[in-house]
């Protein structure tokens, strides 16, 4: 497809590849939150003025073995204050990052160390946490490996960060601003060119009959992709970094939800005169390459289909016989609004919260607040009923843990640290809606469930 300004503009249609990838390298002691130009568009387009770490758009690779220690110093270069966090990674609150619960922003200027175990193996990634909604939106995010102590049987490992941008195409810079009261109130900013890896029409090359491990990252904003498979036989081996008790056949649409990740093992079928790759939805209006794949050549093809990945600790089903049950109810945005909510310590009605840049709520609560949701032991296990009486689907995100969604039947489902309120995406619009979730304590001290536009619930499990 040919690219335009008006389809640039429009933000449809075989726009892909904003995202570039460094290679593992030895692992480097600093990460550099800095300024920094990068060609995000197209050749033919200006550059952008961006928020990189050390300079790359994502910020780079840092790989480790599972067991492994993760050890950065986070230098400021920012003329704004900022933080790390480690999504999706189990670990103590004092290395979460999160500013404002779990530790003070980092001023410009000044450094922090961050020195932690990787306890699971798994896909994730790292991103600043202050301000995060826009931070993340000028670029500070970056993939983060915890390779396990046996690999799969695969010819590569590939990983793919998916993103998007709101760029305007006469100058390169991107929208402003950030919080404009429409993306803020509707389903969040959204971009008008969406990113792989760092390149334009981002392509793979593969033989037929390769198996490959494609990592999926979701590092948008807002932006829920909705993926399938062409010229390729897969299955899910891991969601948000957790392996599955057993392989899925990836024979349905596979939906990505902001900050989420997909492990797929991947056979190619496709010989070169097929197309071949990952496609996306557009809007229930077609379907696009997000990630096109160039095949020449063949090898023999694996009979088998891939064994589980190797299990990682402490992952046992919650016994929810005893679980302490509450519900956390959304609401807010256009199109539903809400009646009034909490807000620095005031009760405040719709239109007095828009006024403050505040359109969502979580149980009440606009913004963050010093008195927590719930407070809990340590090793006690939280059932929480997501209420989402808003217009749209939210990702939420449980921070230092991971969760089982409790399903209608009363199993649990397979582990994850990011949902989406709704079951899909395409889901009609109904308030009311609802999902149960059910997770340990782990670790003592303050966490949070959070969406990026509603901000912070927190629970504030105690030590015995």
């Amino acid at each position: 497809m040919k690219l335009t300004r008006r389809t640039f503009c429009a933000g449809l249609g075989g726009v892909a590849g904003l995202y570039l990838i460094r290679p593992a390298t030895a692992q480097t002691p600093t990460l550099t939150a800095r300024k920094a130009t990068v060609q995000l568009a197209p050749e033919g387009y200006p550059a952008t003025d961006v928020w990189s770490y050390d300079g790359t758009i994502p910020g780079p690779m840092i790989r480790v073995p599972q067991g492994g220690r993760v050890q950065q110093t986070l230098v400021n270069e920012l003329d704004v204050p900022t933080s790390v966090h480690w999504h999706g990674i189990r670990i103590d609150n004092a290395m979460d990052g999160v500013a404002g619960l779990t530790q003070d922003p980092v001023a410009p200027g000044a450094r922090y160390d961050y020195d932690f175990a990787a306890p699971d193996a798994g896909t994730y990634w790292y991103h600043a946490h202050t301000n995060s909604m826009e931070q993340v939106g000028r670029g500070l995010s970056g993939p983060l490996i915890i390779d396990e102590s046996t690999p799969p049987d695969v010819d590569r490992d590939e990983v793919l960060m998916l993103n998007d941008w709101l760029l305007d195409p006469e100058t390169g810079a991107f929208s402003e601003p950030f919080a404009h009261p429409m993306m803020m109130s509707h389903g969040g900013r959204t971009g008008n060119l969406i990113g792989v890896n760092g390149k334009f029409a981002y392509a793979l090359t593969a033989r037929t009959g390769e198996r490959l491990r494609l990592r999926l990252i979701n590092a948008a904003n807002a932006r829920i992709f909705v993926l399938r498979l062409q010229g390729m036989a897969g299955w899910t081996v891991a969601l948000d970094g957790m392996p599955l008790d057993a392989p899925e056949p990836a024979t349905s649409e596979i939906i990505l939800a902001p900050a989420q990740r997909v492990d797929l093992i991947v056979d190619v079928t496709a010989t070169p005169d097929d197309p071949a790759g990952i496609l996306m939805s557009l809007n229930n209006d077609g379907w696009e390459a997000l990630v096109e794949m160039t095949v020449s050549g063949s090898t023999e093809r694996r009979p088998e289909a891939p064994t589980p990945l190797p299990a990682n600790p402490n992952t046992a089903r919650p016994d929810l016989n005893d679980a302490q049950q509450f519900e956390m109810v959304m609401e807010g945005g256009a199109m539903a609004g809400m009646d009034s909510a909490m807000y620095q310590g005031e009760t405040l009605d719709f239109r007095a919260l828009i006024d403050r840049g505040q359109f969502w709520a979580l149980s009440g609560q606009a913004g963050m607040s010093e008195t927590p949701f719930a407070s809990l032991n340590q090793g006690d296990v939280a059932r929480v009923t997501l209420i989402n009486r808003t217009a749209f689907a939210h990702a939420m995100h449980l921070h230092g843990m991971h969760f089982r969604e409790v399903r209608a039947d009363g199993s649990l489902g397979p582990l994850r640290d990011t949902i989406l309120s709704r079951a899909t995406p395409r889901d009609r619009v109904r308030r009311g809606q609802s999902r149960k979730v059910a997770f340990p304590l782990s670790h003592a001290g303050p966490c949070g469930l959070r969406h990026e536009h509603m901000g912070r619930s927190r629970l504030n499990p105690r030590k015995f």
